[in-house]
């Protein structure tokens, strides 16, 4: 057996396991190598490495997600763990419980993954059938959710289908970016999410406009009259519209406050199609969650977005690593806040989805499920860790898991209930 030193816990961020020499530069990088970097190194990456472990990242932070978005076995620790952490080291990563180990020898074996649950329904033990759909921003992607068994593709991050020459996307573009994704899924819904242009997703065709800002400022459809955003809006509608008979589309639309914003939306968008289409809104604010049932009247569903949802009821920017403690998916107060939105939707929870990371970490998606949840749109990478959950999870044993997260008044009683290792979240 190889010699095997203390385990660090971090936080899990993707899951999966894997084993190699750990490397501190990007320029190291090898396909069987393991890379520890900061989160903004991610765009410099030119190979991909077997797995990352990130210093000080902000898990809800866009830079995060792109790790979400390559699959890859991810850990997030912070500055005094990655100290103890050497270039050469041997190490294993398991990002499912977020352990760390050091070895002597480079001769692991490396266990079964939740892959073996790839083709199995997300059904509770006691019978309750839950919907896992993909969120997606690429064809690439959509053909790994097809073929992980995702019950949709709840969410397309239309923002990041561009041309490669850098110009400004127009109808043309997009029918075929929506044509290639919809022949990808197959016969699955695909749900495209309009433009949700934010100032850490600004498009180089999009870098005079200087309006574009952060949560509280503008962005999402806050940003649709202005030009050439509005022009890249037009177009997208009208490709919709030559693609719907054909193909099962949904329209998103981002970053919605109010009831009467939304109506007017809505409105604008019937404008541009010939027949109805499926429209729902995204809840992203603690003003619109508060809300949403007022708006089944106007839109067909709601996907809440967990991570925008997050910074504003915690008043912290979710890309700012400083403020990361702020941001706990862990607080109690905050599982108590979507117990009040759950128990708000009445009858409407069917036609709610779950969006963002939340339900993507160690402990939580049982939760949810305790709390009403029945639909999650989730990165590719953990639609089979999660069905494995769901598949071992009996309803009724949730509820009561639900109840005690519930009552608690600190998240290390939460972490605790929850058997988390990870440092992250609270102020401990």
């Amino acid at each position: 057996m190889p010699d095997q030193k203390a385990t660090i816990y971090g936080m899990p961020y993707v899951p999966g396991f894997v084993q190699g020499v750990l490397w501190k530069e990007v320029s190291r990088v090898t396909a069987d190598s393991i890379l520890l970097l900061s989160q903004t190194d991610v765009d410099s990456l030119q190979d991909l490495p077997a797995g990352f472990i990130v210093v000080e990242g902000a898990p809800l932070s866009h830079a995060m997600v792109k790790f979400l978005s390559i699959g890859l076995p991810t850990i997030i620790i912070d500055s005094q763990q990655a100290a103890s952490l050497q270039d050469g080291d041997v190490i294993s990563l398991d990002g499912v419980t977020g352990g760390i180990s050091q070895h002597t020898e480079n001769n692991l074996r490396i266990p079964v993954s939740a892959n073996t649950h790839r083709q199995t329904k997300a059904c509770t033990t006691d019978g309750v059938v839950v919907q896992l759909r993909a969120s997606v921003r690429n064809v690439v992607a959509v053909k790994k959710a097809v073929s992980v068994g995702a019950d949709a593709i709840g969410l397309v991050r239309s923002e990041f289908l561009l041309p490669q020459d850098g110009s400004i996307p127009d109808v043309d573009f997009y029918r075929q970016a929506f044509k290639d994704l919809c022949e990808a899924a197959n016969t699955l819904p695909v749900t495209i999410r309009l433009l949700d242009i934010t100032a850490d997703k600004l498009p180089d065709c999009l870098a005079n406009v200087d309006a574009v800002g952060g949560a509280l400022g503008m962005q999402g459809v806050r940003l649709f009259k202005l030009e050439p955003i509005r022009s890249m809006l037009h177009a997208q509608l009208n490709a919709i519209n030559d693609l719907r008979r054909t193909y099962d589309i949904r329209i998103l639309v981002p970053y919605l406050v109010r009831r009467e914003e939304l109506q007017y939306w809505v409105d604008y968008i019937h404008k541009y199609l010939d027949d109805p289409i499926k429209i729902g809104a995204m809840v992203e604010t603690p003003a619109s969650a508060l809300d949403f049932y007022h708006w089944f009247d106007i839109v067909d569903f709601v996907a809440i977005g967990n991570n925008d949802l997050m910074q504003c009821l915690f008043a912290a920017d979710r890309n700012l690593p400083e403020l990361s403690n702020y941001l706990d998916p862990y607080a109690p107060l905050l599982f108590r806040f979507l117990k009040q939105v759950a128990n708000s939707a009445n009858g409407y929870i069917e036609q709610v989805q779950l969006c963002g990371l939340l339900s993507q970490l160690p402990g939580i998606l049982p939760v949810l499920l305790g709390l009403g949840y029945r639909a999650f749109s989730v990165d590719v990478a953990m639609i089979p860790y999660l069905k494995q959950t769901i598949n071992t999870t009996n309803l009724s044993t949730a509820e009561a898991l639900a109840m005690r997260v519930c009552s608690c008044t600190e998240t290390r009683q939460v972490q605790e209930i929850l058997n988390i290792h990870s440092k992250f979240g609270g102020f401990s």
